[in-house]
């Protein structure tokens, strides 16, 4: 009995040993335990070093007062302000070139791609070297090159007048500032409404044409409805808006907004380096789609665009959505060169000017980190949603 029992416990314990869950099960808390113990440790270093230099940790620094100013401000801020106001000032930034570069360089980059499959060969070819130069060389230097583009342009004195009150110079560009008055809440009403109303009329558009199969100009009567009813409704509430046209002086202009030469520069830089990858992406969402989709259509009496628009593009989406969201990613984290130079975005605020200040490295880049990852992540989840509305539905 004591050799059979000797024996059901070795092979017990061989069992086990073999057995490959309880090996990944191991393997992994090991990993978790290895990994839990170094970042211990890189945390208990740096309190160590920090108490050691006498640097305080904690994120009180962002009530204290920054004491440096910066321009191209999308809300009011001094030197008499915080760091966590400045913080809010960089981020703004970062949000604002990051939005309106994601839509230019998407708009850019479609167009692109399928002009790169067009027949006409001079500008198939032309969009081939556009796409082939503009990727291959460094977004920093596309950055100075804007930047050095914007610089050269006419001084103030010489301003380039572009009509309806609005200049370009190598300080940027002023444009009429508009004035809003009572009775203007009418018109974001108007918008809405019609916007409402384009979203019913295309479902009923297609209600419509799965019953009688004929189709209803849906984007131009819709284009019609979101930009007539808020002009209608600007007339209607007695034209509640006016305009502070700029007026040029000795030295520089008054009145008016100014669009900074830096944010132009950066903003030109970043559509134009992503709309290149995201033809691409476009182009090959295009040639993923079989060739007798497009015949089938020719077939059926459709003229190319409509091809184009109602069978290719709705098909090519399930396979340029995935690699888009990567591009709208880097534009995003690419935003932080703009610090190069001198556009207050996050970077060149919170770890930039202010870390320098006050010292609170750990806490600055952690900050930092944390905003770029929160944006990351809601990219991420805004075009996985999108991508499950587009997918393929099996039967």
């Amino acid at each position: 009995m004591a050799v059979e029992t000797a024996g059901h416990s070795g092979k017990g314990s061989g069992s086990l040993w073999t057995d490959q869950r309880f090996r990944a099960i191991l393997y992994q808390g090991l990993v978790i335990g290895l990994t839990g113990t170094f970042l211990a440790f890189i945390i208990h270093n740096t309190a160590v070093n920090l108490e050691n230099r006498g640097i305080a940790t904690g994120f009180g620094f962002l009530s204290t007062q920054a004491g440096y100013n910066l321009e191209n401000t999308l809300i009011e801020y001094g030197p008499t302000d915080t760091h966590g106001r400045a913080f809010l000032v960089g981020l703004l930034n970062t949000l604002l070139v990051s939005s309106v570069g994601i839509v230019i360089a998407t708009v850019l980059g479609f167009i692109l791609g399928v002009l790169r499959l067009t027949p006409n060969w001079l500008l198939s070819k032309a969009v081939y070297w556009y796409v082939e130069i503009v990727r291959n060389i460094p977004l920093l230097l596309q950055i100075y090159f804007w930047y050095a583009v914007m610089l050269a342009l006419p001084t103030v004195r010489e301003s380039i007048n572009l009509g309806f009150g609005a200049y370009v110079n190598n300080r940027g560009m002023q444009a009429p500032a508009p004035i809003l008055e009572p009775g203007f809440g009418a018109i974001p009403i108007a918008m809405i409404l019609a916007v409402v109303g384009t979203v019913a009329l295309k479902r009923w558009a297609k209600r419509r044409q799965e019953a009688t199969g004929q189709i209803f100009p849906v984007f131009w009567t819709g284009l019609g409805l979101i930009l007539g009813l808020p002009v209608l409704a600007y007339f209607a509430a007695g034209m509640p808006m006016s305009f502070d046209i700029p007026e040029l002086g000795r030295f520089r202009f008054t009145g008016g907004f100014t669009i900074a030469p830096e944010f132009v520069a950066l903003l030109l830089a970043l559509s134009t380096y992503t709309a290149a990858f995201i033809a691409e992406i476009v182009r090959a969402g295009i040639l993923a789609i079989s060739h007798g989709q497009t015949e089938a259509a020719y077939a059926l009496g459709l003229k190319p665009n409509w091809t184009m628009r109602l069978i290719i593009i709705p098909q090519a989406l399930r396979v340029i959505v995935p690699p888009l969201t990567s591009q709208y990613l880097n534009l995003t984290k690419n935003s932080s060169l703009g610090v190069a130079i001198g556009y207050p975005e996050l970077v060149a605020t919170l770890s930039g000017i202010t870390l320098n200040q006050t010292g609170q490295a750990v806490e600055c880049i952690a900050i930092t980190m944390a905003v770029y990852v929160t944006i990351s992540l809601l990219i991420s989840l805004f075009m996985n949603i999108y991508n499950r509305r587009i997918a393929l539905v099996e039967r």
